[in-house]
């Protein structure tokens, strides 16, 4: 009796069968949560409400009172100079803002031209070292080769569909207008400091750049793909 009281109990082995499809589904989870399409489209969409957050408001952009002639071409040239420094992110607005307008009034052009971004993206920006090769039609196509098709297909769109005049006219309506606003617009009430011009105002390009990098700073180190 003395010996089977002083018995510690028997200690089981613990398994962790059970705890392995936790872990299973916490590492997808996080592998989810990093993948580049979503490091991508949160630093963007950073970029854009940083971007947007330092727009000046409307009020002083429409202005009426604030509006004359210029005296001349230079005293043009200067206004243009200084609203520019001073309404970037609203004259980037506009800019982008007719350039949508244009893509949504020719519907096929922003088909061909969402696909061929969609493409650059997931062939290219987004693709790894370590991802599996391109398969199309029982072929595989290398990363130079796809490349290549990319190149090509960007240089067909642009130049032999409407893709490329219709960007290049909206382009040139938005900067017109911005042109006409800041050569006539009087910029003696705006408080301007061209030695530090309105920063967190990046591009479409530079949205574009500025995204995939991030998403690759998130990605542990390949070896370089040719």
């Amino acid at each position: 009796m003395a010996a089977g009281a002083n018995s510690s109990p028997a200690i089981l082995p613990i398994s962790t069968a059970a705890a392995q499809p936790h872990n299973a589904s916490g590492n997808q989870q996080l592998s989810s949560a990093n993948s580049p399409v979503r490091v991508f489209l949160t630093a963007v969409s950073d970029n854009i409400r940083f971007g947007l957050a330092n727009r000046r408001p409307w009020s002083e952009v429409v202005d009426r009172a604030a509006f004359s002639k210029p005296e001349s071409i230079s005293e043009a040239t200067l206004r243009l100079r200084k609203n520019y420094n001073y309404f970037r992110t609203n004259y980037l607005t506009i800019v982008t803002a007719v350039l949508a307008i244009s893509l949504f009034t020719h519907p096929f052009s922003l088909i061909l031209l969402s696909g061929l971004l969609a493409a650059w993206l997931f062939l290219h920006v987004f693709r790894q070292a370590s991802d599996p090769p391109i398969v199309f039609f029982g072929r595989q196509y290398s990363d130079r080769e796809t490349l290549l098709f990319l190149i090509v297909s960007t240089v067909g769109v642009i130049f032999l569909t409407s893709v490329g005049s219709v960007i290049v006219s909206a382009l040139m309506m938005g900067v017109g207008v911005v042109s006409l606003h800041g050569a006539f617009r009087a910029p003696e009430d705006l408080f301007i400091d061209e030695q530090q011009p309105q920063g967190g105002v990046p591009g479409f390009l530079t949205l574009l750049s500025g995204g995939a990098a991030a998403a690759a700073s998130q990605q542990p180190a390949m070896p370089a793909r040719v």
